[in-house]
């Protein structure tokens, strides 16, 4: 979502100018940092000291408009910030080197200038003293100054936010940023109402969409690049938010979109297989998300909010101890000495009774226990109504309470007004999300991991009379070790299951069906239908559902469209649906 500030975009400032003009961070000594970093090897190595000085003092005091990550929207006179992609082409990267030199004021690199305009060889210890000549004379001969700035990104957020500030001066919202392989969107909606609820006027920003509550506009992804998260922020200032609750994912975290963001609230949900096509393995997944409670970067925490049930909880504990945060946990486990705790849950069909239990210091947050485990000081139950299916959606709602009293001041006072607005929260747009049917029950959820998916239907369970049915496949193109753990979940979750397209991207659907299937049972071969057109699949499961089934179907949640060989087609699971309800007459 782009910020509707083209006119003060265009204002015309130096790096020593926001240097000078910031009060809320030390600019003066990022853009230190910023020139040390350009007389460090191997650019030292490769320019003179007079060349070194020329380019740093230029860079300081020449004006420009805006930063600008993608050289594609680049304008005359903009700053150009060249940064890594996850992939390395330094083909591609020196092309975007070169073109933006031809309009850009000046361009901070995060990667090497000098390896970049040699061959494809990015080791500069390694590259042939001629070689290295050639390209210095090359970088020289650009029409604009180029600074090597490895360490970019953890300041890139604050720069561009000082440079926002420069031009206007707004008071940024609170940030609550939520973390976590499933419940994520959920939490961040739910976080947003109660905040409303409670007078503040809030905003999200993630998955299902960017902006003030009722007025989202679709994202490209979970969490936007460092340029487009600090602009949303900017405009939402603008708009007097008091409140922006924010998806942070493992992506954002890894690759630092979020530095600089005000967040002063940081949840986390769970962690379960995904992104192993981008993550190595399941401990750097987790280390990505323990980022989000490292005070160093993001000197603003003052809460952590851990959800004690899931079984990597420790690694956030630690590092969220380590920050010196107030640490509040939250458990559906009774037995558990969360600081809040789900003590009772009575499901239905219209939501779920909880009786929560709650022990928070006004002090500390800290709980206190004594030998035998028990609280030293005493607890206090509310019950809270909540028209949320799931009990997943138990776990949410008991997060996104924990945040909302953690942005208060007085914790029983808020809780009690909490728990009096809960029953008009709304699920977000494709979780748990119920099509209106006289027959049958039938349901939209996002859940697209082995993990999701057997939460959603452990759930639906405890109110389904008669069969669960769970319609579902995998995406195309991304890692193909899911797609036999999302089979098996599906299997011994529901009774029967309908295995079909997702979003196959470049992939052939059947194929991605064949690799889902590997280790079936006959069995379960018996319980599985088998249909790749996924609106087929959809009419189908309607067809043979019974009025006391349920029906869910999963994996696309809120998306709108469907992707085949690279192209979007229009493809809403909850409108298909209420079609093939209204076919089958049974709205």
């Amino acid at each position: 979502m782009t910020v509707s500030t083209s006119s003060l975009n265009r204002t015309i400032v130096t790096l020593q100018q926001l240097a000078e003009s910031s009060n809320k961070h030390s600019l003066q000594q990022i853009l230190t940092a910023m020139i040390a970093a350009s007389a460090q090897p191997p650019l030292a190595q490769t320019l003179s000291t007079q060349t070194r000085r020329n380019q740093q003092n230029s860079i300081a005091a020449i004006p420009f408009h805006q930063f600008c990550l993608d050289s594609r929207q680049l304008k005359t006179n903009d700053v150009f910030v060249l940064l890594k992609s996850q992939a390395l082409h330094s083909q591609k990267s020196r092309d975007y080197l070169i073109q933006a030199a031809n309009s850009a004021a000046f361009i901070l690199s995060e990667i090497d200038p000098i390896a970049l305009l040699t061959a494809t060889d990015m080791n500069t210890s390694s590259l042939a003293d001629d070689s290295q000549s050639f390209a210095q004379q090359q970088l020289i001969a650009l029409p604009c100054p180029v600074l090597y700035v490895p360490n970019i990104r953890d300041f890139l957020g604050d720069l561009i936010q000082a440079h926002l500030q420069y031009q206007q001066p707004v008071t940024l919202p609170a940030v609550v940023a939520i973390t976590g392989t499933n419940g994520k969107t959920t939490i961040s909606q739910l976080v947003a109402q109660l905040a409303q609820l409670m007078g503040m006027s809030s905003a999200v920003m993630g998955t299902a969409g960017n902006g003030k509550l009722g007025a989202l506009v679709q994202a490209s992804h979970t969490t936007g690049d460092a340029l487009a998260v600090q602009q949303f922020l900017y405009q939402m200032g603008q708009e007097n938010v008091d409140l922006l609750a924010l998806e942070a994912s493992s992506h954002g975290l890894d690759q630092q979109r979020l530095q600089g963001m005000p967040v002063s609230v940081a949840i986390y949900t769970n962690l379960s297989r995904d992104h192993l096509d981008y993550h190595a393995d399941m401990a750097e997944y987790a280390a990505a998300k323990a980022k989000l409670f490292d005070k160093t970067h993001f000197p603003e925490l003052t809460h952590a909010i851990i959800n004690l049930d899931d079984e990597h909880a420790q690694i956030m504990l630690d590092m969220a101890y380590t920050s010196a945060l107030t640490v509040w946990t939250y458990s559906l486990n009774p037995t558990k000495n969360a600081t809040f705790v789900a003590a009772t849950i009575n499901p239905s069909l219209q939501g779920v009774e909880i009786a929560v239990r709650y022990h928070v210091s006004n002090n500390t947050g800290d709980v206190h226990l004594d030998s035998t485990g028990s609280n030293q000081d005493q607890t206090n139950t509310i019950t809270v109504v909540s028209p949320l299916l799931g009990r997943f959606n138990v776990a949410n709602l008991l997060a996104a309470i924990a945040a909302t009293v953690a942005l208060g001041s007085d914790i029983d006072h808020d809780i009690k007004r909490i728990a009096a607005v809960v029953p008009q929260l709304q699920g977000a747009v494709g979780r748990m999300q119920r099509v209106p049917s006289n027959q049958g029950c039938f349901i939209v959820d996002y859940a697209h991991t082995p993990d999701a998916l057997q939460q959603v239907l452990a759930s639906l369970k405890t109110h389904c009379d008669g069969q669960l049915w769970a319609v579902f496949g995998c995406g195309g193109d991304r890692d193909a070790g899911k797609r036999p753990l999302m089979a098996q979940a599906g299997l011994a979750g529901a009774d029967q299951i309908i295995l079909t397209a997702d979003n196959p991207r470049t992939e052939d659907p059947n194929m991605i069906l064949q690799d889902m299937q590997a280790g079936m049972s006959a069995e379960q071969y018996q319980r599985t239908h088998i249909e790749p057109a996924r609106q087929k699949a959809i009419e189908y499961a309607v067809q043979q559902a019974a009025a006391a089934d349920i029906v869910v179907i999963a994996g696309k949640g809120h998306e709108t469209y469907q992707e085949i060989n690279n192209v979007r087609y229009d493809f809403d699971d909850s409108v298909v649906l209420q079609n093939a309800l209204q076919q089958a007459g049974r709205v």
